[in-house]
This record gives C-alpha cells, structure tokens and sequence, in this order.
C-alpha cells in the first residue's frame, strides 16, 4: 500500500488513535514501511496518523538505529528544554518550544515485550511530539498565540505559493525552513 505523510488540514491529523490489540505481520510491513517513509522524509519520528493510520505506534531513529513504540505512555516527566521542534507534517517550520527535558516512557517493541524508556533534551522531544500526534495534536496547538499567529502566517505563504498540492511536501523541503522564536 502506498502511504504517503500527510499534512497540515488533513483530518486524520486532529484524531485520537486506538489502541493496538496485536502484533501480526501486517503491523510488521506497517513499521518496516513507516520508517522507509521517515528515513526518505529525513525525519528521526514518524507516528502513524502521519500516515492516515489510526493506531497508537511511531517509528524512530535518532542515530542509535530503528525502534518502533506501540501504545506508548508517559509515566514521569521533569524539568524543561527548549528547542527548536519541526514536524514532517508542517514541512518548512521550525518552532521554539519549551517541553519536559527528561521523561520516562512505557510501551510495548514490535516483539510484544515491555519496554520503559528514560529519555532526556531531543529523545524525550521527539518521544512526546510523536505522542501528541497518537493524540490528535499538532504542533501548531503547542505553541504561544504569538508564536501560533506567525507560524500559521508563514505556513499559509509556503503553501499558497504552490501550484499542485500533491507535491507540496517536495516543494517546501527545498526551501529554507523559516524558524519562529519563543517571544
């Protein structure tokens, strides 16, 4: 099946995710097909609605090899990190925002084993960025309203500018991506 990253106004982007029943081999073409996806983005996370699949699993790989998380919970959180967060499915923006630095992570490998994860600074971002997106949530509802007015702003200019929207993704990657600060 060909999935392709969805982007910003699709609705399958604003919806919760369920909850997976089973490992099965059709979850395993899934997984191997979402992080050829994310690697091709280049992205470091890829959660599954990005992909108009509504389940609760995201890829990764932020240098240390490809791991999949299904049904993953935060159970602890502390401290602050700001950052300069993107997502492939807002391609073009940059935006500062403050998340907890360290955080510890439950869910289950694509083996059906337990896993907690302590992660801290770009994991714990990135592992909270993918579970919004398990949530129905999107960068732009994290943001100051300062910082949401800009990014829309700018977001809008990106894509009116283009002609098919199909190669939008394409299009906007090949321009210089715009970096909107915490005011």
């Amino acid at each position: 099946m060909g999935y392709e990253i969805r982007t910003y106004g699709d609705p399958v982007l604003k919806s919760q995710s369920l909850v997976i029943e089973n490992i099965d081999d059709k979850l395993v073409r899934l997984t191997d097909a979402m992080l050829d996806i994310m690697y091709d983005a280049p992205g470091i996370g890829l959660a599954a609605p990005q992909i108009g699949v509504q389940k609760q699993l995201f890829v990764y790989d932020i240098g240390d090899g490809a791991e999949v998380l299904i049904n993953p919970v935060v159970v602890e959180s502390s401290g602050e990190w700001v950052y300069e967060e993107g997502c492939l499915s807002i391609p073009g923006l940059y935006v500062e925002m403050v998340r907890p630095k360290e955080i510890l992570l439950k869910g289950i490998n694509i083996n059906g084993e337990e896993v907690s994860v302590e992660a801290d600074e770009l994991l714990a971002r990135l592992f909270q960025h993918e579970l919004d997106h398990l949530n129905g949530v999107l960068m732009f509802e994290r943001m100051t309203p300062d910082q949401r007015t800009e990014a829309l702003a700018e977001y809008r200019r990106l894509t009116e500018a283009l002609d098919d929207p199909s190669g939008a993704r394409e299009k906007i990657k090949s321009q210089e991506p715009k970096v909107i600060k915490l005011k």
